[in-house]
């Protein structure tokens, strides 16, 4: 098969046409006149206005757009295609219809193959255009044309792609909000391009596949994002170039960090109606321009009156994941949560955040419960009135973390040196948390599996570090006294 399409993003358009390759320029309309051989069909943005013989067996398409553009969103594809059009009918538009025209390969058993997934790309315009906003260019046409690209990319009102599976139509199309009619305004912030469109997949799994299809997407995501340790969604301008642009479509960084940040946000907003209020206010304040993370957050906090600039910082402008170890008990008919918090990365300390806990009591029933992290040790309580049998952390998959220990101890409250420490097992720094004040010293002593003394520590303070890096890998035990009382702790390095 012979075929020609254009993919210009993010610095390639200069290559075949002149442009000024700014994001925050866009073109106020664009016309596309492709000539090519009268077998073949060419595909653009827009409308196709004209097909126009010229003679000598050739064919000019002229395809116009009026909506604002960005320079790397222009396209075109050639190949003899056949075409296959759908309608979709967002309940917005009063009955009236959007085009969807899809440009395929001219041969009966490509449209048999790819029939189904196009015509899901209508239930999936009319859900977006109503939780979002409507189509942004509903007053031209949505679309596909088929290539040989391994994915897709989302060229505005007519997607290239090389199949017409149900996440990548749903992620491209999740694109024509979240990229095209609002774009990043720089490279850096690709997270309102991608990250919003890969949760635009979640969304269409969870409304139209069902809530099991939408947490395998979403924990697969969030999971991929843990496998390493670091890495910002925020792209520092130092890290972009022509030469590293791979680093701006890094899939674990800005598609799975991105959507699993938009999912934890969702979380904290605890409101569904305000969530996509919150993105039907940015996508229409910012329509047919650019944003940066920092304009979404501040429509974030206009439309909830929250404070978001400790999520942006430890989630979009941060590194690495929470990383926790839970002890609980009771005490009566009151539960008791004591929360460590680490994280994978010094440079992001802390997650402040909220966190949702499964209670499962001795009856078989059960209740959530939600609390919110705001130190790296939390000690939290509920009256529940009978016993816990069971805890399951974050059991719908909102946030994402790493729960190292889940413990039930004996009641340990009252001791003055009852102390929390993680992570454990620990790489380089163990840090041990203390519950309760003292007026006193407390002795903290770090000794191997044989009772030799490692490290002796005589301090007051709530929070101590010990840097265990040069330490033998093995089992270690922190022994904490006031004179008293004392406890022991078993920690594996």
């Amino acid at each position: 098969m012979h075929m020609v399409y254009s993919l210009s993003e993010p610095f390639g358009a200069k290559s075949w046409f002149p442009v000024k390759q700014d994001l925050e320029d866009k073109a106020d309309s664009c016309w596309v006149f492709l000539t090519t051989s009268s077998e073949n069909m060419a595909g653009s943005q827009g409308i196709l206005t004209a097909k126009v013989d010229i003679g000598l067996s050739k064919t000019r398409f002229e395809w116009k757009s009026k909506y604002p553009i960005d320079y790397y969103l222009i396209s075109f594809a050639v190949t003899d295609y056949q075409e296959y059009n759908v309608y979709a009918h967002p309940e917005e538009m009063g009955g009236d219809s959007i085009l969807i025209q899809n440009f395929i390969y001219d041969d009966p058993q490509c449209l048999a193959e790819n029939k189904a997934g196009m015509d899901e790309t209508a239930d999936m315009i009319e859900l977006f255009s109503d939780l979002f906003i409507l189509y942004p260019f509903h007053e031209e046409k949505y679309g596909h044309c088929l290539t040989q690209l391994g994915g897709g990319m989302e060229h505005q009102t007519m997607t290239t792609l090389g199949s017409f599976g149900f996440g990548l139509v749903a992620h491209e199309l999740g694109h024509m909000w979240f990229g095209d009619n609002v774009t990043c305004a720089t490279w850096s912030d690709i997270w309102i391009n991608e990250g919003f469109a890969t949760y635009s997949n979640y969304l269409a799994d969870e409304f139209l596949n069902g809530p099991d299809n939408a947490t395998a997407f979403i924990t697969w995501h969030q999971d991929y994002t843990m496998s390493e340790p670091g890495g910002s969604t925020y792209i520092p301008e130092s890290q972009i170039s022509q030469e590293n642009q791979w680093r701006i479509f890094n899939g674990r960084l800005s598609y799975s960090k991105g959507a699993s940040i938009v999912h934890t946000l969702r979380h904290e907003i605890q409101d569904d109606d305000l969530f996509f209020d919150v993105l039907a206010t940015f996508l229409t304040d910012f329509s047919g321009g650019t944003a940066t993370g920092e304009d979404f957050k501040a429509t974030a906090e206009a439309v909830t009156g929250m404070d978001f600039e400790q999520f942006f910082n430890q989630w979009y402008y941060g590194q690495g994941y929470p990383i926790y170890n839970f002890q609980y008990y009771m005490d009566g008919g009151t539960f008791h949560l004591n929360s460590t918090q680490t994280t994978s990365m010094g440079v992001t300390p802390l997650f402040v955040m909220l966190m949702d806990f499964k209670l499962t009591f001795y009856d078989d029933t059960d209740t959530l419960v939600r609390f919110n992290q705001t130190q790296n040790f939390n000690a939290f309580e509920v009256y529940t009135g009978k016993y816990v049998k069971s805890i399951e952390v974050d059991p719908n998959n909102w946030t994402f973390e790493i729960v190292d220990s889940l413990l039930a101890t004996p009641e340990e409250k009252e001791l003055p040196v009852f102390f929390s420490l993680g992570p454990n097992p620990v790489k380089d720094v163990l840090n041990i948390y203390f519950l309760n004040p003292s007026h006193n010293q407390r002795e903290i002593t770090l000794s191997d599996i044989s009772g030799k003394t490692i490290t002796h520590i005589a301090s007051d303070n709530n929070q101590i570090q010990i840097d265990l890096s040069s330490f033998e890998k093995g089992v270690y035990f922190v022994r904490v006294t006031d004179g008293k009382h004392s406890m022991v702790k078993r920690v594996i390095r």
